[in-house]
C-alpha cells in the first residue's frame, strides 16, 4: 500500500534565502551605439580560462542591466576599476576596434605605486610576453607622469617612514598586464598587486583597510563611430579614494 504524499515542513534554519539584488553598474555614457561603464574593482569582465568556476561577470550583468546583446571594445583585469568601452552592435564593435588598433584611442590610468619616480615624466620601453602560454616577447610602450608623491609614518623594512607615488600612466601598446609589469620592471611596484607587486607594502596597506589593487582606469578618449570626439572619465571611488586621502591627495 503506498503511503499518502503530505507537505514536509522544512526546518527554519533549512529555508532558502532569496538571492541578494546587486546594484545596477554605473553608465558613464551611453547611446544607441554605444556605451563606457564604470567596471567595479574585483569583478571579471567575461568568462575565460582565468575564471576557475566563478559565475558572476560585468559582461553577463550589463545583458541583464540593459537587455540587449553586448559586444566588448577591450578588457580590464579582474582587479582594476573604471572605464570600460563597448558596443551594442558588430559594425560599432568594428569600427571602435579598428580605432583602438589604430592608436586613436587615449586610455589614462591612475595608480599608486611604491617609491618615488625620479622623473616627472618618463617613458618605459621594455618588451613582454603575452602572458601564460605566451612566450614570445613583443615591443611594450607606457608613458608615465607623477602626479603627487606622499609619505606615512608606517615602517615597511629597514625605513621608519614609506613613501608612495600617485602615477597617471598611459599605455601605448596594450600586452598583457603591461601598466603592472612595467612598474615592476622599474622596482615602483604597484600597490595591491598580488602577481606582480611587493608583499611587505601590499600588507601594510591592508592593515589600513586598503585590500583592493591601486590601478584604476581614469579616462577614455576615443571617436565615435559617427565620427564625434568622446572624453569619459571614471571617479575615484571607495578603497582607492581612502588610500589617496592617506597621503591628502
Amino acid at each position: 500500500m503506498v503511503a499518502p504524499v503530505t507537505d514536509i515542513e522544512m526546518p527554519a534554519d533549512a529555508a532558502v534565502e532569496a538571492p541578494v539584488a546587486l546594484p545596477p553598474l554605473q553608465l558613464l555614457h551611453v547611446d544607441e551605439r554605444l556605451a563606457v561603464v564604470n567596471k567595479p574593482a574585483g569583478l571579471m569582465v567575461h568568462d575565460s580560462k582565468l575564471a576557475r568556476g566563478e559565475d558572476d561577470f560585468l559582461a553577463d550583468r550589463l545583458r541583464e542591466q540593459l537587455g540587449r546583446p553586448i559586444f566588448l571594445v577591450h578588457r580590464l583585469d579582474r582587479a582594476t576599476s573604471g572605464c570600460l568601452l563597448l558596443a551594442f552592435d558588430r559594425e560599432s564593435a568594428s569600427v571602435l576596434g579598428k580605432s583602438l588598433m589604430g592608436g586613436d584611442v587615449t586610455k589614462d590610468y591612475l595608480a599608486i605605486c611604491r617609491g618615488w619616480p625620479a622623473e616627472a615624466a618618463f617613458t618605459v620601453d621594455h618588451d613582454l610576453d603575452g602572458g601564460p602560454g605566451k612566450p614570445v616577447k613583443k615591443q611594450a610602450i607606457t608613458h608615465f607622469q607623477r602626479v603627487a608623491v606622499g609619505e606615512i609614518s608606517v615602517p615597511v623594512g629597514e625605513f621608519a617612514t614609506s613613501r608612495y607615488a600617485l602615477l597617471r600612466c598611459q599605455p601605448q601598446t596594450g600586452r598583457f598586464r603591461q601598466i603592472r609589469r612595467h612598474l615592476k620592471h622599474l622596482s615602483h611596484h604597484l600597490i595591491g598587486d598580488t602577481s606582480h607587486g611587493d608583499g611587505r607594502h601590499n600588507r601594510s596597506f591592508r592593515m589600513q583597510g586598503i585590500h583592493r589593487m591601486l590601478l584604476h582606469a581614469e579616462r577614455l578618449r576615443f571617436p565615435h563611430p559617427d565620427g564625434t570626439p568622446m572624453d569619459v572619465s571614471a571617479p575615484v571611488e571607495g578603497e582607492f579614494r581612502k588610500a589617496m586621502d592617506l597621503f591628502g591627495w
